[in-house]
C-alpha cells in the first residue's frame, strides 16, 4: 500500500509529510515565511537571478490638486435602482481608464426627504473621488482636502456634512 500524499497549494509538489496550515510544503512554508518576514531578502534574490526590480514601478503622475485634472475627462453613466425603488444615476469619470471621481444624482432631488439622503451621499462620492485621485493618479492627500470636500457637501445648516465639518475643523490648526 502506497502512503497518501497531499500536493502543496503552492508549488504542487506531492508529500507524504503533513502540509503547513496554508496548504505548503516544508519547501514552500520556508520561502512564504522569508517573503513574509524578510522580503528585502527576496528582492535582493530576484535582482541577482532576474536583473530587474520584482514590481516594476509605477510610473503615476503627482498631481497637485483637483484643479489640474483635465476640463473634460472620459467617462460612464450607471443607471440603478435602490431598495425604495427611487431611480439613481452613477457617474464615474476616468483617466487612462482609471477612476478618478464618482457623481450620484436622482429625478427625485426636489423631494424634501431625499435632500439629507443626497447631502449624505454626496459627501461620501467627494471622499472618494479625492481618495480615487490619490490612488490612480498620485493627488497628495490632505485633512484639509477632506475636510474641503465634507463642506463642500453640506446642502443646508446643521445636515450631517455641516455637523461633520463643524466637529473635524476643530482639529485643524497648530496644535493638531
Amino acid at each position: 500500500m502506497t502512503p497518501e500524499t497531499t500536493p502543496c497549494s503552492l508549488c504542487g509538489c506531492r508529500q507524504t509529510a503533513p502540509l503547513s496550515e496554508e496548504g505548503y510544503c516544508p519547501a514552500c512554508s520556508g520561502l512564504a515565511q522569508t517573503v513574509r518576514h524578510q522580503p528585502d531578502i527576496i528582492r535582493s534574490l530576484w535582482q541577482h537571478f532576474h536583473d530587474e526590480p520584482i514590481l516594476p514601478a509605477q510610473a503615476n503622475r503627482i498631481i497637485a490638486s483637483e484643479a489640474e485634472l483635465p476640463e473634460v475627462l472620459d467617462g460612464k453613466r450607471y443607471r440603478t435602482i435602490d431598495r425604495d425603488r427611487n431611480k439613481w444615476y452613477l457617474s464615474v469619470s476616468e483617466v487612462n481608464g482609471k477612476p478618478v471621481e464618482i457623481f450620484a444624482s436622482t429625478a427625485f432631488d426636489r423631494d424634501h426627504e431625499l435632500q439629507s439622503r443626497i447631502s449624505n451621499l454626496t459627501t461620501i462620492t467627494r471622499l472618494i473621488s479625492l481618495l480615487l485621485r490619490h490612488i490612480f493618479l498620485g493627488e497628495p492627500l490632505t485633512f484639509n482636502k477632506c475636510l474641503k470636500q465634507i463642506q463642500r457637501s453640506s446642502r443646508q445648516k446643521n445636515d450631517l456634512p455641516d455637523m461633520l465639518y463643524g466637529v473635524l475643523s476643530r482639529y485643524q490648526g497648530p496644535d493638531h
